[in-house]
């Protein structure tokens, strides 16, 4: 810039002096966007880990917290949680509903091995079989309010032994769904419980009764119910 007040000229040296400042300042704005890049690199590989992490902690501990509940996997993942483990979906159609299916049905009696204060326990039990394979659904009265429940297929009738041994659709194979069929429920602030469970394969008539024992207590059989095939 001219210095109108002196009148003098410009020293070259000057101007020469101030044209670096733009090239100084665009090298450090140019040297601050790797930086910035940096960051946002960084902050981006934190929010991964952190989501592979499962919402915060080191990733050391997180897989440690995985592997120690896949080693003991807890009681209540059982309604529709478990892969290939099914074991009954309250909303799901009963198998008295079940269109163009042969239905089974059986009333719940009282067992002698049943635990006490399970005197009031009575309830339905039914089995379709159509052409989605097999459903059963059990309703029950008289529980406990807030108790988790099991029910199984049985291959004998109640008179023996209870029921005896598991229904299998492949005998000595495996004792979890879907090669047997379990129902796992909650009783409702009523004592009330109620559940429906699929399965791709028909029992036939193999499947001769259904028993319902507490969660906590499975060798304690509370009720059983003949399908009358």
């Amino acid at each position: 810039m001219y210095d109108h007040t002196s009148g003098s000229s410009p020293l070259r040296g000057t101007a020469s002096a101030i044209r670096p400042a733009p090239e100084r300042e665009g090298a450090a704005a140019h040297s601050g966007r790797p930086r910035a890049r940096l960051a946002v690199a960084c902050t981006a590989v934190a929010a991964t880990a952190l989501l592979l992490s499962g919402c915060g902690g080191d990733s050391e501990n997180a897989s440690n917290k995985s592997a120690d509940e896949a080693a003991s996997p807890s009681p209540s993942k059982s309604v529709g949680e478990m892969d290939g483990m099914a074991m009954g979906d309250p909303s799901a159609t009963p198998a008295d509903k079940i269109p163009d299916a042969e239905v089974a049905k059986g009333a719940f009696k009282l067992l002698d091995t049943r635990p006490p204060g399970m005197d009031d326990v009575q309830g339905t039990a039914w089995l379709a079989q159509g052409p989605k394979g097999t459903t059963v659904t059990v309703s029950l009265t008289g529980l406990k309010p807030g108790e988790k429940y099991m029910s199984h297929l049985h291959a004998q009738q109640c008179s023996a032994e209870n029921g005896g041994e598991h229904f299998q659709f492949d005998k000595g194979g495996a004792t979890t769904p879907p090669n047997e069929v379990h129902l796992m429920f909650t009783a409702d602030k009523l004592g009330m419980g109620m559940v429906t469970v699929n399965n791709d394969r028909k029992t036939g008539d193999g499947a001769a009764a259904i028993v319902v024992h507490p969660l906590a207590a499975q060798d304690n059989r509370i009720a059983c119910a003949d399908f009358d095939f």
